[in-house]
């Protein structure tokens, strides 16, 4: 191996390293290695996704891998089969062949003479599902994961399905794998066959998100790598981090809790970012962290990390909201237990914390356009480049019904998951309810802290949802995301009910009116012992691997536009990201991705409901221009969504392949 820009004098580097598969497929690697294991063996950190180790995720991963390599580790970025330079097809995610070839990568890892055979996995989002997954097959060789913004449970608690109800992130997570699935690997890599190669994925790539939702309930399809089948499979030391502002917070509490192996916690401010580079800030120095639990776990020394509380959160004090926020105040706080829903709050009309009497209730029925302040369910964590971060609430709490308490007393540590339990009845077979938990300021201002959402028809099961029967009551619990907050006195808290949160979630079949009887009905809180926490834990400053060197042809930008069409009655929310245009100059290549999305409903339809996406990626360098375009355009009735989509790749500007599709899947009770 040859030292480069991102390899040191004390750690070699290798841009390419090909890793052999069971089947003769060879998966394309980074690798940074301590010259030292030449004569001293050492452990391997290992990173699996497919996101393109040399033109894809470069940025992050230098950041990361050679500070790993820098302190005693071989460091090693793999591209998943049919992904980045790697043989072969990827044609979806989490499936065996895939979690084999990650069992594959860690045996041959292991058996290298420079590592001492035990290998720790680490990643984010795909990598972190990846880790688990893994780690649920227990290989020998692997002694210890690290876990970041991931989920436990496929169905419950990932971008397709929330409370039961399909996510619009399916769609924008699954246009987003639709395009890149499609991508070519360099021939600078490759060689010759990078066109058959590229031709293979191409007749590999289907738009997946029409495969996902043919699968509505929780059914094996999604059981399959959901580690929360089965916590007990899983026998090596994790730890399992996350953001406030993420879509995927929930497990690590789930984790904490289901997992018997040795198992720590840490939530930060964050949105879907690793902690030594998170936003909203603080970051921390994760690096010098996960130091510490691989040198515990992959190298026996006792470094003290398994003494700090299990779980340490940042508890967040309340701002004025803002889709663009770079920092958010607060303390970190310790805790060696979960904390459940502890303290509970009645429900009288438009009042928390006050006795209803016996007929005393509300309705709910929403105007379908309600939600379009609640940002994306999945913040990238911008950090004031660009807008996703929820906003000031109060355009939706007009709209909703709402329970405010009196002014706080003294202040409210908050930490877990707060659980609204309701007597309901509705007026249609099928409905949605959406409860959202605000902080309201002495001035108004409404911020969301958390919210849940039900579709009622999954009101007992997930697997076997059942109808709704007009005017019949039941009862129902919706459980909240997890939250940490520190509430001060003089604020008060807003429970505000809907039946639709778009763009966030797709809308039920048809226009429903809940019916909650307030005497029935109350709100939990997992009330937090600050005083009693302990010191407040402490973390080292930031400390990163190189950042990458760019030239810069056009700025990355993000955008968010609402809009309504008077004529028409149509709400349009329109969402652009635009990650720039940039050479990256260790290699030479070129990328430019955009991806637009755009919303529209009326408020008096649901089967109005419309989603359109557009992205655009390419790849270059002086004997390689490589780009793909894709299009989907997802309607519906009140029994089917109607989807379209399309997929264009180019050589230059000479289109090589094109194909269209028109799919329609039956709704069941969603």
């Amino acid at each position: 191996m040859s030292a480069s820009a991102v390899g040191t004098a004390n750690v070699d580097y290798n841009e390419t390293l090909w890793i052999p598969m069971r089947d003769g497929t060879r998966l394309a690697a980074r690798i940074w290695i301590p010259k030292s294991a030449a004569q001293t063996p050492v452990p391997v950190i290992l990173e699996y996704i497919p996101y393109r180790r040399r033109d894809g995720t470069r940025d992050w991963d230098d950041m990361t891998h050679p500070w790993f390599a820098e302190h005693g580790y071989a460091s090693v970025r793999l591209d998943m089969r049919g992904s980045g330079d790697s043989d072969g097809v990827l044609v979806d995610e989490y499936l065996p062949l895939e979690q084999q070839d990650g069992i594959d990568a860690i045996e041959w890892l292991a058996a290298q003479p420079w590592c001492n055979g035990r290998v720790g996995m680490i990643g984010i989002s795909w990598g972190g599902f990846d880790g688990l997954q893994i780690a649920a097959y227990r290989p020998a060789a692997l002694k210890a994961v690290i876990t970041i913004c991931f989920t436990d449970d496929r169905y419950a608690d990932d971008m397709h399905f929330m409370g039961g109800q399909f996510t619009t992130d399916n769609l924008e997570w699954g246009s987003t794998f639709f395009t890149i699935m499609a991508r070519s690997p360099d021939p600078l890599i490759v060689g010759d066959r990078w066109r058959d190669m590229w031709r293979q994925r191409l007749e590999a790539t289907s738009p997946l998100y029409v495969d996902w939702m043919k699968h509505q309930t929780r059914d094996e399809f999604w059981k399959f790598a959901s580690v929360c089948e089965d916590f007990s499979a899983i026998e090596c030391p994790v730890m399992a981090v996350g953001g406030w502002a993420d879509g995927y917070t929930n497990p690590v509490f789930r984790l904490l809790d289901g997992l018997s192996s040795p198992r720590l916690g840490i939530v930060g401010p964050w949105g879907h970012k690793y902690p030594h580079f998170g936003a909203p800030g603080p970051a921390i120095g994760f690096l010098q962290e996960a130091l510490r639990f691989w040198d515990q776990w992959l190298k026996d020394k006792q470094t003290g990390i398994m003494d700090e509380p299990r779980l340490r959160a940042y508890l967040q004090d309340p701002v004025t909201p803002d889709a663009n926020l770079a920092f958010r105040p607060g303390r970190w706080a310790g805790a060696d237990n979960t904390v459940a829903a502890n303290t509970a709050l009645d429900l009288a009309p438009g009042v928390l914390g006050a006795k209803a009497g016996a007929d005393d209730s509300v309705t709910v029925c929403s105007p379908q356009s309600l939600g379009i302040a609640g940002g994306e369910w999945c913040p990238y964590g911008l950090g004031g480049l660009g807008p996703d971060l929820a906003e000031d609430q109060r355009v939706d709490d007009e709209r909703s019904t709402i329970f405010d308490s009196q002014p706080l007393s003294q202040d409210m540590p908050l930490l877990g998951a707060p659980v609204v339990e309701l007597t309901v009845s509705a007026d249609r077979p099928g409905a949605l309810l959406v409860a959202r938990l605000c902080a309201l300021a002495p001035d108004g201002t409404s911020e969301r802290m958390s919210f849940g959402t039900l579709n009622l028809t999954h009101r007992d099961s997930h697997e076997n949802p059942t109808p709704l029967e007009p005017g019949k009551t039941y009862k129902i619990r919706i459980k909240l995301n997890d939250l940490g907050y520190v509430i001060p006195a003089g604020y008060r808290l807003r429970l505000a009910l809907s039946t639709t949160y778009w763009p966030t979630i797709w809308p039920a079949p048809s226009v429903a009116t809940v019916t909650v009887d307030c005497s029935a009905s109350r709100l939990m809180l997992p009330v937090f012992d600050l005083a009693a926490s302990g010191p407040e834990p402490k973390f080292q400053p930031v400390e990163t691997g190189p950042l990458l060197r760019y030239e810069v042809h056009r700025p990355g930008s993000a955008k968010r536009t609402v809009e309504r069409d008077e004529e028409t009655g149509r709400n349009v929310c329109t969402l652009w990201r635009d990650d720039g245009d940039a050479t990256i100059l260790d290699v030479g290549v070129r990328t430019s991705f955009t991806k637009m999305m755009r919303y529209s409903i009326t408020d008096d339809d649901p089967t109005s409901a419309r989603m359109e996406t557009e992205f655009d990626v390419r790849h270059s360098h002086a004997t390689w221009d490589m780009r793909v375009k894709t299009r989907c355009d997802w309607t519906c009735t009140a029994d089917t969504f109607e989807i379209e989509s399309r997929l264009e790749a180019f050589e230059g500007e000479t289109c090589v392949f094109s194909r269209e599709w028109r799919q329609q899947v039956p709704r069941n009770l969603i």
